[in-house]
């Protein structure tokens, strides 16, 4: 996918209002069945040491380094259990947080 300069500036609304300035609100969840792997990547996110690079189908980095299952990562944040800590524009590399509904999923 292509994107003009005009888009690659703009910025990306958050979805997950939530985990932005500690305000409070519903997130959108999808339900999904979250393998071995997926928790893993969620238990890494929230030790805090992961960053995104936001955009339509966002990137993960991990402790520095690329997380090799982005199919995995693309699926934990499409169901919003991975966000960006702040706003930013796409290509940006941003903190990433698990969200409440991650954490629940975590001790599920």
């Amino acid at each position: 996918m292509f994107l003009n300069s005009v888009a690659a500036r703009s910025t990306i609304p958050p979805p997950w209002p939530d985990v932005l300035n500690g305000g409070i609100a519903m997130e959108l969840v999808v339900d999904v069945e979250l393998s071995v792997r997926d928790r893993a990547i969620l238990r890494a996110v929230a030790r805090g040491c992961a960053e995104l690079v936001w955009g339509s189908e966002p990137d993960l980095y991990l402790d520095d380094r690329f997380c090799c299952d982005q199919n995995a990562v693309h699926k934990l944040v499409r169901a919003g259990l991975i966000a960006p800590a702040v706003e930013g524009a796409v290509g940006e590399r941003l903190p990433a947080v698990i969200t409440t509904a991650g954490r629940l999923e975590l001790v599920a």
